[in-house]
């Protein structure tokens, strides 16, 4: 089922001929009678043979998961392959699927183990990392700023270089609370969501995001 995840507008090249029924149901994930359907009764219709219901799952969510794995694995072509498996296994878990939590939730329990596998599978793998002065930054897009009468570029270069505190403080954090972090700031999960991800009580996720947070604020305490 790759060509179902590479055909999607979302991820590669183009769409999978179906009727036009199908592709306005995937495109407003409304059903037949007009109603909204939630993402788990659409993940419940593609376990059905719902293959319009799917494409529209991954278009729906493919940024954010390749946004999210990026902040764990630090290699946008490394998050772009392991997005690709998350929604591969989606597909592949559509018989099995229960939906005894939110869609998105399951998503991204998915996504958070193969981001742990992978760097349990790497962690003796040396990356090289190079800056490339003229290229965009891979996370905002914006081009480095360069020497100019503008008064405000000195304000950008801070808060630049704060910007980049903050990525490098979260990803020196240990595994679990760097993931719980990733999960609340960037994601706006709250910690009834992150703790089904992490398989945690609400009460210790929210322990787990106090000392994340704390250990943050000692750390970046120059910057604040």
């Amino acid at each position: 089922m790759a060509s179902l995840v590479m055909d999607n507008p979302g991820i590669g090249s183009s769409r999978n001929a179906s009727s036009a029924a199908g592709q306005t149901t995937a495109r407003t994930g409304f059903g037949a009678d007009g109603t909204e359907r939630t993402d788990a009764e659409i993940m419940l219709a593609v376990a059905a043979g719902d293959e319009a219901g799917y494409n529209y799952l991954v278009t729906k969510y493919h940024r954010q998961i390749v946004h999210f794995l990026y902040r764990m694995v630090h290699n946008e072509a490394v998050a772009e392959e392991l997005a690709q498996e998350v929604f591969l296994r989606v597909y592949r878990s559509r018989e099995s699927y229960r939906a005894e939590a939110k869609f998105s939730t399951w998503l991204y329990r998915i996504a958070t183990n193969l981001a742990v596998n992978h760097a349990r599978d790497t962690k003796n793998e040396r990356t090289a990392q190079t800056l490339e002065l003229d290229a965009p930054d891979a996370e905002s897009g914006t081009m480095p700023e360069v020497a100019d009468d503008d008064p405000n570029v000195e304000q950008r270069l801070l808060r630049e270089e704060r910007m980049a505190a903050i990525r490098a403080q979260v990803k020196a954090l240990p595994e679990r609370q760097r993931m719980a972090v990733l999960m609340h700031k960037y994601q706006e999960m709250d910690y009834r969501q992150i703790g089904e991800v992490l398989k945690l009580s609400e009460s210790a996720t929210k322990s787990l995001l106090f000392r994340a947070y704390q250990t943050l604020r000692e750390r970046l305490k120059d910057f604040v």
